[in-house]
């Protein structure tokens, strides 16, 4: 498994922007998912975007799509989720996650998360 830290949430204003960032380390991990999922108050936690280490591959849900990009940076063994346009339904915990999942979407691929980081979204 991996570790993962996650950084960059807060509050922000609908409209504004933030980027996430989740610092890997531990084992080799140049054939991982990496994703990006989100937690709100008494829902299930669901799929945001994911991209593949190597390939450089992404996915999105379609909720995001143009709002949100993925990315990451070799150097820093580090993967970034750029958010725009914030809006009141985007406030959640975010985790990243690592994996080898059959299906990007889909939590139980994931064997390791890290602890979240609050984004709040306010109108």
């Amino acid at each position: 498994q991996l570790q993962l830290v996650e950084s960059g949430g807060g509050l922000v204003q609908a409209g504004g922007s933030l980027r996430l960032s989740c610092a890997a380390s531990g084992r080799t991990f140049s054939s991982y998912t990496m994703g990006w999922f989100r937690q709100a108050p008494g829902k299930e936690r669901e799929f945001v975007a994911a991209i593949n280490w190597s390939a450089g591959s992404t996915y999105y849900a379609d909720s995001v799509k143009g709002r949100f990009t993925i990315s990451r940076d070799y150097t820093k063994n580090t993967v970034y989720l750029q958010i725009n346009s914030l809006k009141s339904e985007d406030t959640a915990v975010y985790y990243c996650a690592a994996g080898f999942p059959r299906t990007v979407a889909v939590v139980t691929g994931y064997d390791s998360w890290g602890q979240g980081t609050q984004v709040t979204v306010s109108s």
